[in-house]
């Protein structure tokens, strides 16, 4: 049985990236932040299963910068595989945040890395980056060679995080690699991102509960894809013969507006009849034109993202509306 350690378990990449290695036979290790709520909605469904929990599924509590305990928890349970998805990861809260972001998103994965050099039997590592570390680039779309030009506190973070995986590589022998993610959502996407707020939105109006959606740039493009389809890339990473990094992406381009459409025309909804725009949201600074090819992981991995933009929105709104049905978050 194969062991796997995860760091931001209890993510949206982070419950299917679980469901898919419970599935395939792994015995499973997640890293959990020690919180005042106890409440992890998206494992829940795993947690209260007797016959995994416990056994095949085992969650450890500590956080990125408790290097001490990590050391010890990856000593205890000699994983084969870390799979490093945790961090500040919100684009715009990064501007409020900044030093806190890379505490965590950068130096988070520094640190991880210095514990991996050190342990005797070192394991495969999986560091999730962001096309955020693109910012505005040069040409589009974006491949494993395109220059890193981030516009962002978090892309900076990422940026310092998918350069560090790739030094420890080189100089070390580790084998770590990047998956470098461009968007991608679920109906387990969390509350303070865009897509889950336009979604929640539209089951709240649809459900006469809200009569507007505040939003800020509308014409500020993305390429979106399903995380269910990106947890599987990231596990076919880890399987490759060689450490390589990887653009996961589903290659097209898709507006908020364009989102706001799909999830409100998924209720029968006019979105222009409710939308509002609202200062308050547009960041200070955002990437352009960010898009990914992603050949090199259909040529070496078999992967490609399949989910359209629209089955993506209408499954996520259908989502809100059984947990408004139920009067339940994540």
């Amino acid at each position: 049985m194969k062991k796997a350690f995860i760091t931001g378990i209890t993510g949206q990449d982070g419950s299917y990236l679980t469901e898919l290695l419970l599935s395939k036979g792994y015995e499973v290790h997640g890293l959990v932040r020690r919180a005042s709520s106890m409440q992890r909605a998206r494992l829940d469904h795993l947690t209260s299963d007797n016959n995994s929990y416990g056994k095949q599924l085992l969650l450890h509590y500590s956080d990125l910068d408790d290097t001490t305990t990590i050391r010890r928890l990856l000593l205890k349970t000699l994983p084969d595989e870390v799979y490093h998805l945790a961090g500040q990861s919100h684009v715009g809260l990064s501007f409020e945040i900044p030093e806190s972001t890379c505490e965590f998103t950068a130096m988070g994965t520094l640190k991880l890395l210095e514990i991996i050099r050190d342990l005797p039997n070192k394991p495969r590592l999986l560091h999730v980056g962001s096309s955020e570390i693109f910012g505005i680039p040069d040409h589009s779309p974006q491949n494993e060679s395109t220059p890193m030009n981030p516009v962002t506190p978090y892309g900076v973070a990422k940026a310092f995080a998918v350069q560090m995986v790739k030094v420890y590589r080189e100089s070390f022998g580790l084998f770590a690699c990047n998956a470098i993610c461009y968007n991608h959502e679920s109906p387990r996407r969390g509350e303070s991102f865009v897509t889950r707020k336009i979604c929640s939105v539209a089951a709240a109006i649809a459900a006469g509960k809200a009569t507007e959606i505040r939003l800020g740039n509308i014409d500020s493009q993305r390429d979106w894809g399903y995380a269910p389809e990106y947890v599987e890339a990231m596990w076919r990473i880890l399987q490759q013969d060689e450490p390589e990094d990887f653009i996961l992406a589903s290659g097209k381009l898709n507006s908020v507006q364009d989102f706001l459409a799909a999830a409100f025309g998924a209720v029968g909804l006019e979105w222009s009849d409710h939308y509002v725009l609202d200062p308050r949201f547009v960041r200070p600074n955002e990437g352009s034109k960010l898009v990914g090819d992603a050949s090199k992981a259909f040529s070496m991995l078999g992967w490609k993202a399949e989910t359209t933009v629209s089955q993506i929105a209408s499954a996520m709104v259908q989502h809100e509306v059984s947990l408004l049905a139920r009067s339940v978050t994540w």
